[in-house]
């Protein structure tokens, strides 16, 4: 990618740019020993410089508040570790298996639940042996059907590597789905190529690209097109999102950012409470708040806006759907109190004629 403008990797990078007061540069230094800086040319573009709380800053510049760790946070906060039966692969859910190829991002969120494990001090890739092991298990196990590429970002590969991986994949009848989750397509929107989109749409599987982005500014014009890119090319696109206090946790956000991506063709999938990742307390908004949110997003945007509100539970006990619930059972057989969009109890099935006229939006 010659020619184009280096990436922001360490607190002098943010200094020179204006993202950080030169007065922080020691304070920031001291968080980049424990977690990576990582901030792509678009990404700083996006930077309201002059916002002390602008949302897209919050995400990307570190903070100090990040060598603050609560006794709840933990290294592993969703429990890898105990289901990673060969380096690699982490088989949590009977059907499908992560495969982590890297450990490099092209940007490093300041809330990542894998923030101790990826960037510098990591190693870059899977090792060649480490690769073959995680391959074999994965065609020794019938029961995997979908196999999810991370890491790190998998669309930090270059094209070869992205086409070896694919190529060991093909051959494993039994592996049915592709699905790669990346940041890329939106914060580094010029890094995807038609080799990219060539080398998945030619897998011979199907294949998912998961889209992860928290605010609405993210999905601009280029991310949009590069998003097209794939999804006119057969490859459909689902999002991820991560609920964080100050970026995206108020409705207007939420909805924004769930409009955006369907706009962009794109089906919002999960919103994620955030993992007790070491250091992350600041951006943590309670559970409480994000089933409100959801509750209210509920009644004001279509059903094609609307993600699955998400608990990763720690210990490796899997996902959980957390968000509101509008059924309660009533002390009668086949008899329930269902909630409307408004937080109005409605009997189910109704007795007689209801005189109550529904609210209007």
């Amino acid at each position: 990618m010659s020619g184009r403008t280096p990436a922001l990797r360490s607190a002098a990078d943010l200094v020179e740019a204006g993202l950080l007061p030169a007065r922080m540069k020691a304070d920031i230094e001291r968080v980049a020993q424990t977690y990576a800086i990582g901030l792509t040319p678009t990404v700083a573009g996006l930077i309201d410089a002059a916002d002390p709380h602008d949302p897209i800053a919050r995400q990307f510049v570190p903070d100090t508040a990040e060598l603050v760790v609560s006794p709840e946070e933990r290294a592993d906060p969703i429990g890898d570790a105990a289901f990673s039966p060969v380096e690699g692969v982490v088989h949590r859910y009977p059907d499908r298996a992560l495969l982590k190829l890297l450990h490099i991002c092209p940007v490093y969120c300041r809330f990542c639940f894998r923030r101790a494990t990826v960037g510098p001090g990591s190693p870059t890739y899977l090792a060649p042996k480490a690769l073959d092991a995680a391959v074999a298990y994965i065609a020794a196990h019938s029961e995997i059907w979908e196999v999810i590429l991370t890491g790190g970002d998998p669309l930090t590969l270059s094209p070869r590597r992205l086409e070896d991986i694919m190529a060991r994949l093909k051959p494993i009848g039994h592996v049915k789905i592709i699905r790669l989750h990346t940041r890329v397509p939106a914060l580094d929107p010029a890094a995807i190529t038609d080799q990219h989109i060539a080398i998945l749409r030619d897998a011979g599987k199907t294949v998912y690209v998961a889209l992860h982005a928290n605010h609405p500014r993210e999905l601009t014009a280029e991310a949009r097109a590069a998003c097209a890119r794939f999804i006119d090319a057969g490859i459909p696109m689902l999002s991820q999102s991560v609920l964080l206090a100050g970026v995206n946790d108020d409705i207007e956000t939420l909805i924004a950012l769930m409009r955006a991506f369907v706009e962009a063709r794109i089906k919002p999938y999960y919103l994620h409470q955030l993992d007790l990742a070491p250091g992350t307390a600041h951006f943590r908004t309670p559970i409480a708040h994000g089933r409100d949110l959801m509750r209210q997003l509920r009644g004001r945007v279509s059903g094609l806006c609307q993600p699955a509100y998400m608990l990763d539970l720690p210990g490796g006990h899997g996902k959980s759907p957390i968000g509101p619930n509008y059924v309660t059972k009533t002390g009668e057989a086949d008899s329930y109190r269902i909630s409307d969009y408004h937080g109005d109890s409605h009997l189910y099935p109704p007795r007689g004629q209801s005189s109550a006229s529904p609210r209007r939006p």
